[in-house]
């Protein structure tokens, strides 16, 4: 109700706002900065949204067809952030207060995905109830923002649910590798809601039941684990990766020559290169050449002369001069000249 007020007040001053902080506290905190100032340069929302949002805030507010509001809406405006920002506090202080509590309302729960998560996801949901009925699947979203870059407009407008979400801030998943968290996710959301679904018909008050789902969770991170190490330690090689593709158009190798036994792929066709050998990969960056004859940037090609004046320095000058007066026996001959050891 109240950002249902605060967009239909503000959207006189800035209309386009309400398309790019979709989250509703961060739309009164916005609007709340901002106010009725027309120069976007004066009005600094670093703490507040993230720097892409920011960027596309003040461009769309330069270029927006907005007007500033009259006094009394933009103080009704003011009042209904007011409002909305205590009842977030009021809130807070209950999820806080919630829990603390949390060992003795869902035990099993709080043991799969610790007392701070199953607060949040009790108060989201709207009680323990309401939290059992909740699939799976949807248990992930909670908590979820949309993107960042998406609200920018740099990708599609979808909500990214790895990221940012109050499942991904159990402890569970955030001591798993990066590469196997898809998967945990799933895990740590079957597990609450089975954990949750216990809690909710008062099963076992003793959060062994919990523990032991925990336990399962960790097992199955450890297997993963080890089919990751066994994967990577049985995966095909490049040589074999080569020795199972062919060439079109081009006859294959084979063991004996005749095309009737083991061919040998790609082996050996590439340029300048031997039968079974891998071709080079070529590398991204090349090592980078440094100059011999570098100099200093402050290096000046100007001589200053006995007579009062500056003259340009000719570098090819002293090479004349060296060739011309260089005989077949002198020191600075270039084939005739040995060496003293």
């Amino acid at each position: 109700m109240l950002h249902n007020f605060i967009c239909d007040k503000y959207r006189l001053k800035y209309p386009e706002l309400e398309s790019l902080v979709h989250h509703s506290i961060d739309y009164a905190r916005v609007v709340k900065k901002i106010g009725n100032a027309m120069d976007m340069t004066l009005v600094d929302l670093q703490e507040l949204l993230p720097s892409a949002i920011i960027m596309v805030v003040c461009v769309i507010a330069s270029t927006t067809n907005g007007k500033p509001l009259p006094q009394d809406m933009l103080h009704k405006t003011m009042e209904a952030c007011e409002r909305a920002l205590s009842l977030d506090s009021s809130k807070k202080k209950v999820v806080d207060f919630v829990e603390s509590r949390m060992r003795f309302i869902a035990p099993n729960l709080s043991a799969v995905a610790r007392s701070e998560v199953a607060a949040k996801l009790f108060a989201t949901a709207g009680g323990l109830a309401s939290l059992a009925n909740i699939p799976s699947d949807n248990i992930q979203l909670l908590g979820a923002k949309k993107n960042a870059n998406n609200l920018a407009g740099f990708a599609a407008g979808r909500f990214h649910h790895i990221g940012g979400c109050y499942i991904e801030q159990t402890e569970i998943i955030q001591s798993t590798l990066p590469s196997l968290r898809k998967q945990v996710y799933g895990l740590v959301a079957d597990k609450s809601i089975l954990a949750s679904r216990m809690d909710s018909a008062g099963g076992d008050p003793t959060e062994q039941y919990g523990t032991s789902l925990g336990e399962t969770i960790l097992k199955k991170i450890e297997n993963f684990e080890r089919r990751r190490k066994i994967k990577k330690r049985y995966e095909i090689t490049e040589r074999m990766k080569l020795a199972n593709k062919i060439k079109f158009g081009v006859a294959e190798e084979s063991s004996l020559g005749d095309g009737l036994r083991v061919g040998y792929g790609m082996l050996g066709q590439a340029d300048g290169i031997g039968k079974l050998r891998l071709s080079v990969v070529k590398k991204k960056f090349k090592s980078s050449s440094t100059s011999t004859r570098a100099s200093s940037g402050l290096t000046s090609s100007l001589a200053f002369t006995p007579i009062q004046g500056i003259e340009l320095s000719n570098p090819e000058q002293s090479k004349h001069v060296t060739r011309s007066h260089s005989t077949y026996f002198s020191e600075t001959a270039i084939f005739s000249k040995i060496n003293r050891t």
